[in-house]
């Protein structure tokens, strides 16, 4: 009679259960020759869920009925063999542990087996107060059907431990619900979560509503939002009053216009995880010590956003000492090339001199080369290998004298196939004779306007820059390490015969 009561009562814990009847259809019945419910529910579930078949299920799992004494008996004993594995209890005092040893013994096999060491059971002692059966498991099928793959899971938990103690069905389940709701990726949630776990644990109604309702505010196209999250999914813990809103109110005090905020923080949201009184504004007052015009500052932020988050004072510091010495670059024009171009502070100081070289090697005084520079710092990015295309076109084909370059140094920066060869074509068709900036530095379609008028125009030719910090020149390609020593002609010859 006894056992046919304890039975029952076994039962009905397992329906009451939230823990294990969020995860099963399985119906258990009250069959008196069922000798453990638990094995029909564990074998009903995972011939079912194939996301959990591999998880093993502990074979120690009742407890069993004690007296006061019994229970303390046996709590010094998992006390005692824990600190025999080095690990220290002391956490565990007032949470309920196993009834027997052997319960324990395989709970700590099990969160091993997951990769965690004695060292994490000491960092977060807790996660031994967590049921395999009724915890562990259904968190860990959860997380694998959403996309952490198993193999991370160790590091996952490693990461967040307190995702053990949560409920699925109330905890889990709704904070990757909101996540699609902000247009996150079915296929990027896991990632989402690898990178921040903590979001497991967050409030709905919280941090995560207002950060992103903040930048739709100021101009986030909400489409943008799920990629944002994706790159940067910080941004969800980050309170908007004492972190996002004052960052984008001093960068608007700085003459940036919040729709071009907007637009940058869409690009490189990590900008928002920038401290604003420790990296911030020291690195805009950097800027400034350097010879940046304060009018300028907007511009620089918005070409290179990463300027704000740089070791920004031994970056400039290395840069104008190469600048100086190797290039006869003085302060002040050092400050108007990082005007134009700020990627320059992170450009390796290799990359910059192969393109200074190859202007010296064709008879270009230093002085020449350094006012160049000045003129269009993106020179110093651009591919050798295209350049000498290009010298060598300006040297046979169009015949002008090399002080054209040094007047127009942009020359360089766009396409020899796509722009030059066609439009130099296009004047001696006509027989206009005019500068390179005339015909190369506008659009195709003034540059057909030009063609009709009876008048020749010139036209200043202003910086351009990419917002974003790509090392990318009009027409070219990105900068790269390898360069092709060919001569110029066999190069040129080359390439057309391609």
């Amino acid at each position: 009679m006894r056992s046919s009561l304890l039975q029952k009562g076994k039962i009905l814990t397992i329906l009451k259960n939230p823990c294990i009847s969020q995860h099963t259809n399985t119906t258990i019945t009250q069959n008196p020759h069922i000798q453990n419910p638990f094995w029909v529910l564990q074998k009903s579930h995972f011939s079912t869920t194939s996301k959990f078949v591999e998880y093993e299920m502990p074979s120690v799992t009742w407890g069993v009925v004690q007296g006061k004494k019994e229970k303390l008996v046996n709590r010094v004993k998992i006390c005692d063999y824990l600190k025999n594995l080095g690990i220290i209890p002391d956490e565990l005092q007032n949470l309920e542990l196993p009834s027997t040893i052997e319960v324990m013994e395989e709970r700590v096999r099990f969160l091993q087996k997951l990769g965690l060491t004695i060292d994490d059971f000491n960092e977060y002692p807790l996660m031994l107060g967590c049921s395999v059966r009724k915890n562990i498991i259904p968190v860990l099928g959860y997380l694998e059907k959403i996309g952490i793959s198993r193999s991370k899971m160790g590091e996952f938990v490693r990461n967040y431990p307190q995702v053990l103690h949560a409920s699925v069905v109330v905890e889990l389940v709704p904070v990757v619900k909101f996540l699609r709701g902000l247009d996150i990726d079915k296929e990027d949630i896991g990632y989402v979560l690898t990178k921040y776990p903590e979001l497991l644990g967050f409030k709905l109604e919280g941090t995560m509503s207002t950060s992103v309702a903040y930048l739709v505010s100021i101009g986030v196209w909400p489409r943008d939002i799920g990629p944002m999250l994706t790159q940067y999914p910080y941004i969800l813990g980050m309170r908007v009053g004492t972190m996002i809103k004052p960052l984008v109110d001093y960068l608007v005090s700085l003459g940036l216009p919040k729709k071009i905020v907007a637009r940058m923080l869409e690009k490189r949201p990590y900008v928002l995880g920038y401290d604003l009184e420790e990296t911030v504004k020291p690195n805009v007052d950097c800027l400034i010590s350097f010879g940046i015009r304060r009018e300028s500052v907007p511009s620089v932020i918005a070409q290179y956003p990463q300027i704000l988050g740089l070791p920004l004072k031994a970056k400039l510091s290395s840069q104008l000492y190469f600048f100086n010495l190797k290039l006869k670059i003085d302060p002040e024009g050092f400050a108007r090339v990082i005007e134009k171009m700020p990627q320059i502070v992170s450009l390796s100081q290799k990359v910059i001199m192969k393109p200074v070289e190859f202007l010296l090697g064709r008879g270009l005084a230093a002085d020449d080369v350094a006012r160049m520079v000045i003129k269009c710092p993106q020179l110093v990015a651009s591919h050798t290998g295209l350049m000498k295309n290009s010298h060598y076109y300006f040297k046979s084909e169009m015949g002008r004298p090399i002080k054209e370059l040094v007047e127009f140094p942009e020359y360089f920066t766009y396409s020899l196939e796509s722009r030059i060869k066609p439009r130099y074509q296009r004047l001696q068709s006509k027989g206009i004779r005019c500068s390179l900036n005339w015909f190369l530095n506008c659009s195709d379609q003034r540059f057909e306007e030009r063609l009709q008028g009876d008048y020749i125009e010139s036209e200043s030719a202003g910086p351009s820059f990419f917002m974003g910090g790509k090392l990318e020149l009009p027409g070219s390609q990105v900068v790269s390490d390898e360069e092709n020593d060919s001569d110029d002609e066999l190069l040129y010859k080359r390439t057309v015969s391609l």
